[in-house]
């Protein structure tokens, strides 16, 4: 029911003037989808604590910080290549979480729907989001986003004919077209991530005896997210001063630290989840 009534808040947002649509969509992202992340620390605890004792949060957060501080310092260097090297990880990230290991092409189909439909279907709107995330002028999407989601399209029409017996997905494909179509970009995709990534992220880990065992309900979880997500929510204000300084878009600053700060963030938490699944190979 909750969940229900967050999704039709946001759909409603959509309604709303462009920044207080933004607002709306990143608050749900803050709020309701970067915890997920910060249960990385009950997974590194797992992995960490038997071979260093207490130092296991050192060992965790140093490395952790210190990728996610070099994709926020090549945000300024190259955005254009790390724009790309962020969408493929997307793709990635939320294909092996949608589709599991092992089914590339479905991977494919299911990762890159929340990355090619936008630019798609409202290809205008996803250009106006991303020059503000990247900071730089983009009138129009590249051509490279467009020939890829174009690739995409052809890709996922196939798998899906050829896969009528998996309804569930083509249901989910359907429903996502339909959210990008109808809706702002950015609001749409807060939908897909608060709504699909998060709680699958979620669920699964409270149903692998392995890579965090003491996190067996949705309680737990919570509970264990909170004290990275807190961190993570100081490291954002501390990173504010920075993003706005000589901006006057407030909206806009929260946009660019926001995304930039999920794709930082996403770097390490996909590198953990490789350890983590390794691991669970070696010893299950």
């Amino acid at each position: 029911m909750a969940g229900a009534l967050v999704a039709l808040a946001l759909v409603a947002s959509a309604t709303l003037p462009r920044e207080a649509s933004w607002l709306a969509a990143l608050a749900a992202v803050i709020v309701l989808g970067v915890p997920h992340g910060a249960l990385d620390g009950a997974v590194a605890a797992h992995l960490l604590r038997p071979r260093y004792g207490r130092a296991w949060f050192g060992v965790f957060a140093v490395p952790y910080l210190g990728l996610s501080a070099l994709v926020l310092l090549a945000w300024r260097a190259a955005p254009m290549t790390t724009l790309v090297g962020f969408l493929a990880l997307s793709i990635l990230h939320f294909g092996e979480e949608d589709a599991g290991q092992g089914r590339p092409f479905e991977l494919l189909v299911r990762g890159g729907a929340p990355i090619a439909l936008p630019a798609l279907l409202r290809p205008e709107e996803t250009a106006e989001v991303f020059a503000v995330v990247a900071r730089v002028s983009m009138p129009l999407l590249p051509e490279w986003w467009i020939v890829a989601a174009w690739f995409w399209l052809a890709l996922a029409v196939f798998w899906l004919l050829t896969h009528l017996r998996r309804w569930e997905v083509l249901v989910e494909v359907l429903i996502l077209m339909a959210a990008f179509r109808l809706l702002p970009p950015l609001t749409a995709f807060a939908l897909y991530f608060i709504v699909l990534h998060a709680p699958r992220h979620m669920r699964a880990l409270i149903r692998d005896p392995v890579r965090a065992p003491d996190i067996d309900t949705l309680g737990r979880a919570v509970v264990a997210a909170l004290p990275v997500f807190a961190l993570t929510l100081l490291l954002g204000a501390a990173l504010w001063p920075l993003y706005a300084a000589g901006s006057t878009d407030k909206v806009g600053t929260l946009l660019t630290l926001t995304l930039q700060g999920l794709s930082a963030l996403t770097v390490p938490h996909v590198l953990l989840d490789r350890l983590a699944a390794r691991r669970a190979v070696a010893y299950p």
